[in-house]
């Protein structure tokens, strides 16, 4: 009885250690959270202080904005997120740099058009002063099986 409540023991502290997060990966979490809000919302100071000025925000379709442009679309209304999801995430963060794969799941209004999205998603984070800055992104449409 004792070896298995030990086995046991041992199995649920393994378990936990695989599952923590760092303080950083909390963070670079947290940073997904506030960009997802901010990309719901289409507000532009909280769209400018998530990204890095040099953000290169490349779309499922094959366009490629820089900071202002992607700022530009979502607070003019030409890209309007309705609902967002993101599922299956996964990060990495190494240093300052941290990469975070999901699939975004929307709905929008692009140019006033409903929309369904269902895409895979590349996010590299930058952490500049103590923040974590959205440096690139890369989306790619995701194909019916």
């Amino acid at each position: 009885m004792k070896k298995l409540f030990f086995l046991s023991l041992v199995f649920l502290i393994s378990l936990s250690t695989i599952t923590a997060q760092t303080n950083d990966e909390k963070q670079v979490a947290a940073a997904v959270e506030k960009l997802k809000q901010a990309l719901l919302d289409g507000k532009k100071g909280p769209l400018e202080a998530i990204t890095a000025d040099e953000l290169t925000y490349g779309h499922s379709n094959g366009r490629i904005e820089d900071k202002k442009a992607f700022v530009l679309a979502l607070t003019s209304g030409a890209s309007d997120f309705v609902t967002i999801e993101f599922i299956n995430q996964t990060m990495k963060v190494s240093g300052n740099t941290a990469w975070v794969r999901h699939t975004l799941n929307a709905t929008n209004l692009d140019g006033g058009v409903s929309g369904v999205v269902k895409l895979s998603v590349l996010l590299v984070w930058q952490k500049r002063n103590g923040a974590w800055k959205l440096f690139a992104r890369q989306a790619v449409k995701i194909l019916p099986a």
